[in-house]
C-alpha cells in the first residue's frame, strides 16, 4: 500500500555512528503537523532522531521571533543547539533594534552559529542591496563573536563569494544546503569553507550536486535536513524531520564509496569542531539509543 503523502517517512535503521543534523527548523516541523512547538514536541523529535543515529541537531532561525524561539529551545534538551540570524528574504526592514536583538541571542552559549544569512535571488521579498548589507553585518557579527557563519545561498553563488571576499570571511563558514555544482564546490573548498548537504543530494536528477558531494574533502562535509523541507529520496514531498539525516548520510557515503560508519564519524567530528559541540561519549550514545 502506498503511504499517504502527508505521512512521515519511516525511521531508518540507526547509523553505526552518530551524526549531527547541522541545519533544521524544529519550530516549523512542529507547526507543519499542527503541534505546539514546545519542549515536549522538541524532545519527541530529537528522540526520533536519536533512534536513527542522529544524536544532536542545530535548529535554525529565519527571523527574529524564530531566533528567540531557537535560542530558548536549545535550553530544553541537551541534544539541541541553535543558530540565529535574519534570513535574507526578511531583510527589507532590518533595523538597528533587530541587529541588537540578534547579537544578544548569538552571544548565548547554546547558540553555536550565526545563521542563516546570505543572499536569495529566487524570491523578491527583499531587495538585493538590503540583502547584501544585512549579509555583511552578519559576517562582521560572526567574526566579532567567534562563531561560524551559516550561509543561505539561493541562485546567488557569484555574489555570495563576492561579498565574502570583500568583507573578509570569518574563520569558519558553512554553506547550508549546498546547491552548487562541481566548479562552485571547488571555489568554496579553495576558500576553506564547509559544505553541508541536505536531501537534494539524494535526488536521482541532481547530477551536478552529486558530483560536488563526491568531490568535497571528507573533513569539509556536513549533513543536514533543512526540515521540514527537502525530504530525501525516496520520500520526496513527504514531511521531513531530523531523523531523515540518516538517509542522507547513507546516500552520501554510498555516493563516495566509503563505509557509512567511517563517513558518519568524520562528519560528526567536523560538526563538533565547527560548532564547538561536546564529543559524544559511549555513555551518551547508549543514553540516546544509538547503541
Amino acid at each position: 500500500m502506498t503511504p499517504r503523502r502527508g505521512e512521515r517517512p519511516p525511521i531508518p535503521e540507526p547509523l553505526p555512528a552518530p551524526v549531527v543534523d547541522a541545519h533544521t527548523h524544529l519550530d516549523a516541523c512542529a507547526a507543519g503537523r499542527g503541534v505546539e512547538a514546545d519542549a515536549a514536541a522538541v524532545s519527541e523529535m530529537v528522540d526520533r532522531a536519536a533512534a536513527a543515529g542522529v544524536g544532536r541537531v542545530i535548529t535554525v532561525a529565519d527571523d527574529l521571533a524564530a531566533a528567540r524561539w531557537a535560542a530558548e529551545a536549545a535550553t530544553w534538551d541537551d541534544r539541541v543547539f541553535a543558530a540565529c540570524a535574519v534570513h535574507p528574504t526578511r531583510t527589507a526592514d532590518f533595523s538597528d533594534e533587530d541587529k541588537a536583538a540578534i547579537e544578544a541571542l548569538v552571544r548565548q552559549p547554546r547558540v553555536v552559529a550565526v545563521g542563516e544569512t546570505g543572499l536569495d535571488y529566487y524570491w523578491d521579498y527583499s531587495p538585493p542591496d538590503a540583502q547584501k548589507d544585512a549579509f555583511a553585518w552578519h559576517i562582521d557579527l560572526a567574526k566579532r563573536v567567534g562563531k561560524p557563519l551559516m550561509i543561505h545561498d539561493r541562485d546567488a553563488h557569484a555574489d555570495i563569494l563576492a561579498v565574502l571576499d570583500a568583507e573578509g570571511s570569518p574563520e569558519d563558514v558553512v554553506f547550508h544546503c549546498f546547491s552548487g555544482d562541481l566548479d562552485f564546490a571547488r571555489a568554496c573548498v579553495d576558500r576553506g569553507y564547509v559544505l553541508s548537504f541536505a536531501g537534494p543530494v539524494t535526488f536521482t536528477n541532481a547530477r551536478p550536486l552529486r558530483e560536488a558531494a563526491a568531490f568535497v574533502p571528507a573533513d569539509r562535509i556536513l549533513v543536514e535536513t533543512d526540515a521540514p523541507y527537502l525530504t530525501p529520496h525516496p520520500f520526496r514531498g513527504r514531511p521531513n524531520e531530523p531523523y531523515c539525516a540518516a538517509y542522507t548520510a547513507r546516500a552520501i557515503a554510498d555516493l563516495r564509496g566509503v563505509d557509512v560508519a567511517e563517513f558518519a564519524q568524520v562528519v560528526s567530528t567536523t560538526a563538533e569542531r565547527l560548532f564547538s559541540l561536546p564529543s559524544v561519549t559511549s555513555h551518551d550514545s547508549e543514553r540516546q539509543g544509538l547503541r
